[in-house]
């Protein structure tokens, strides 16, 4: 299993940590946060890992490196400062050459507790565009999906209503795409949200779901930090 890990963005909501240490590296129970991410992965069988970085993305190469420290082999997608979104960072990992067949994404940020061979199995090992939701009802943060038997039947963010439109999941924070659907979804070099893609496969029947059972735990604000600090010391 071969996983994207996208780690480009600005982290604004944990400023002023972020001012000088980016997201992925941000320290948690004394450890960078990348530290503990890898090791989940690794520890479930991933084996390849390409980071999709750009602000301060050194700072994440410097410390991750080649990935032997976790038993990984590890490649990096490298935006600099185009600014290419989500999407934008998925297609250039695939042009570049350095993702090829099926692979997951993770959000750089994100600290999931789900089987990720069972995921990675419900995709076709890569071959049907697929993701992870959670039964939110709200809770953790705006609801934006519609999930039943095995599909994701709507996929929208931003909604004044999420209840009203009968969004009761949330994406999971990992995926799967494949290079193919990438390359019909994504324009090349331009700034592209990855949301959009979801939307467009689940409007047109194409996107299959996998409900995670736990609630999900990530960095992007300092309530979150605060919750995967007191879930790893517990």
């Amino acid at each position: 299993m071969q996983c994207l890990i996208l780690a480009g963005g600005l982290g604004t909501r944990m400023q002023p940590v972020t001012t000088t240490v980016v997201k992925a590296l941000v320290p948690v129970r004394g450890r960078p946060f990348a530290d503990h991410q890898l090791t989940w992965l690794a520890g479930l069988g991933v084996k390849r890992v390409v980071y999709a970085i750009g602000h301060m993305g050194d700072q994440i190469r410097d410390f991750v490196g080649s990935g032997e420290r976790w038993d990984l082999d590890i490649a990096y997608s490298d935006e600099g400062d185009q600014g290419l979104g989500t999407g934008g960072a998925v297609r250039l990992a695939v042009d570049e050459g350095v993702l090829d067949g099926g692979f997951l994404v993770l959000y750089g940020d994100s600290y999931l507790d789900i089987d990720i061979k069972a995921v990675w199995e419900a995709s076709g090992e890569g071959a049907f565009p697929l993701m992870s939701v959670f039964r939110n009802d709200g809770q953790w943060d705006a609801s934006n999906a519609a999930y039943n038997n095995g599909r994701i039947t709507r996929f929208e963010k931003g909604l004044n209503d999420p209840a009203g439109a009968g969004l009761d999941y949330i994406d999971y924070g990992l995926s799967v795409l494949n290079a193919d659907v990438v390359r019909k979804h994504i324009p090349e070099g331009e700034p592209f949200d990855l949301a959009q893609v979801y939307r467009d496969l689940a409007q047109a029947g194409g996107l299959k779901g996998f409900e995670a059972r736990s609630r999900f735990y990530e960095i992007g604000s300092p309530q979150g930090l605060a919750d995967l600090e007191a879930h790893l010391q517990s």
